[in-house]
């Protein structure tokens, strides 16, 4: 039996590219199988259609038109005002599969772990929900957690915001402080969202998780033991690995990756922040002092951060005048060893033999990227989960290093502290000496990731299982 899934991605890029990924491994894995996906376009520029492919086989991708992309939404509110578009995707869909004889069956809809609003235009149309989860298993179950403590035990976790509490999260190993917890998690007027997402998530019929079973042994254990949670798959790390960025960026891509051809391997510490990465000016004058103390060779990923209000956030800027922002001289002092970029081709950069250390956010997928390179990170979150990430793999994993666990900037953090230029150091220092405890077992989840992925491993296997489920639950 042929069958088709639909996934709808959250408009945010690095939950794009996953999606097509995963898109990718399950129609070359399983001939039975097509997928389509629905693009929201994104909420600050309103043309999809130069950053997908044409549709081709049986991955094809079905781009909706611009919405409502009023400064004054944000995130949540946004996705919202998608739906009517979704709905009218999704019916079209049906027409074709019923309709014209030689079309796969509609097998379900998968929705993004920030689309889970869209699970009721799956019950509209009687078609089974799943859910692609785009950061871990851990987290996860972090989020399940929060709400078992809402829903059974009236524990509200925004009242532990400014406290020294900890949590017993039963995916993690070790007490969990709740000074780490995402800001959405400690804002008594978030919290509810957070609830509800947990709730839907609950819903589902399977979770795909983007990790690998090898990095979250104990998170996979609960999620296969007695709980009201759905089925969990772990088919990670989905990467998308080909994806260089459009036309315009190829010339400053080639001339990045020219100068990391001359530097000697493991030389170089990358720092770069995700597309929504950037800092003020007395915060990027610490990071410039911390770097030329450290003494190693860097690229440096620099971007100013834009205002964030009403949980909409702005896509950073170029500081306009390096030479009024850096300390005096930084540029001619450090022109043979360094180099500063805004837009960076991270996995590219990744991959350069040259990188022997990520200073890095940690978004999900870049930690995925630096373990699939080997190369070790150093830990400096700024929104969403990412300080849930930062202790997940500095105290829980120990494959990064530290430079600020609880740092958040976002939208209800207000003022952010100033990481110092010591702290910067330090964590710049650990993540490149060579021989280290660090850099060894970053090396072993490398090769952990890569043979997951391989037929037999265990996330090859998750793959299969979740299409066989998949076929069993066909409407």
């Amino acid at each position: 039996m042929e069958i088709e899934l639909v996934f709808i991605p959250s408009p945010g890029i690095g939950h794009i590219r996953s999606t097509t990924a995963i898109a990718n491994l399950l129609v070359e894995n399983d001939d039975r199988l097509s997928v389509t996906l629905i693009v929201i376009p994104s909420q600050f520029s309103g043309d999809a259609s130069s950053s997908y492919p044409k549709s081709e086989g049986r991955l094809r991708y079905c781009l909706l038109p611009a919405g409502d992309q009023s400064t004054e939404q944000n995130h949540v509110s946004y996705i919202e005002s998608q739906k009517p578009h979704v709905r009218a995707a999704v019916s079209e869909l049906s027409r074709e599969a019923w309709t014209h004889t030689n079309s796969p069956r509609l097998a379900g809809i998968v929705v993004d772990m920030f689309c889970t609003s869209m699970i009721e235009i799956a019950d509209e149309f009687n078609l089974p929900a799943y859910t692609f989860y785009t950061s871990n298993a851990t987290y996860l179950g972090l989020q399940f957690h929060v709400q078992s403590l809402h829903d059974e035990k009236k524990l509200n976790v925004s009242e532990l915001k400014d406290s020294d509490a900890e949590l017993d999260v039963p995916t993690l190993t070790r007490p969990f402080p709740a000074s780490c917890l995402p800001s959405v998690m400690l804002s008594k007027d978030w919290l509810p969202y957070v609830v509800a997402r947990a709730r839907s998530l609950r819903g589902t019929k399977g979770i795909l998780v983007n990790s690998v079973a090898e990095m979250e042994p104990k998170a996979l254990k609960f999620f296969s033991g007695e709980n009201s949670t759905p089925p969990v798959y772990a088919v990670g790390p989905i990467l998308d690995l080909k994806t260089c960025g459009n036309d315009s960026n190829d010339e400053k891509r080639a001339e990045i990756l020219r100068w990391l051809d001359q530097q000697p391997p493991r030389s170089v510490v990358f720092l770069c922040f995700g597309s929504m990465g950037g800092f003020n000016e007395k915060q990027t004058r610490e990071i410039a002092v911390a770097l030329e103390r450290s003494g190693h060779r860097f690229l440096w990923s620099l971007r100013r951060a834009s205002p964030m209000e009403n949980m909409k956030i702005s896509p950073p800027e170029d500081f306009l005048n390096l030479e009024e922002i850096l300390p005096k001289g930084f540029l001619d002092r450090t022109a043979e060893i360094g180099k500063i970029i805004s837009w960076a081709p991270q996995v590219a950069v990744l991959e350069s033999p040259a990188v022997g250390g990520f200073v890095t956010h940690c978004g999900w997928n870049s930690i995925l990227e630096s373990l699939w390179f080997g190369v070790p990170t150093a830990a400096w979150p700024i929104y969403a989960e990412q300080q849930f990430n930062a202790f997940q793999m500095v105290e829980e994993l120990g494959l990064a290093a530290e430079i600020r666990k609880d740092y958040r900037r976002d939208f209800l953090a207000g003022e952010s502290e100033i990481v110092t230029a010591k702290e910067i150091e330090s964590g710049i220092n650990c993540v490149m000496e060579q021989d280290s405890d660090l850099r060894k077992r970053v090396k072993e989840m490398s090769d952990k990731l890569h043979v997951a992925l391989m037929d037999g491993g265990s996330s090859k296997a998750a793959m299969q299982k979740f299409v066989q489920d998949v076929v069993e639950n066909v409407p």
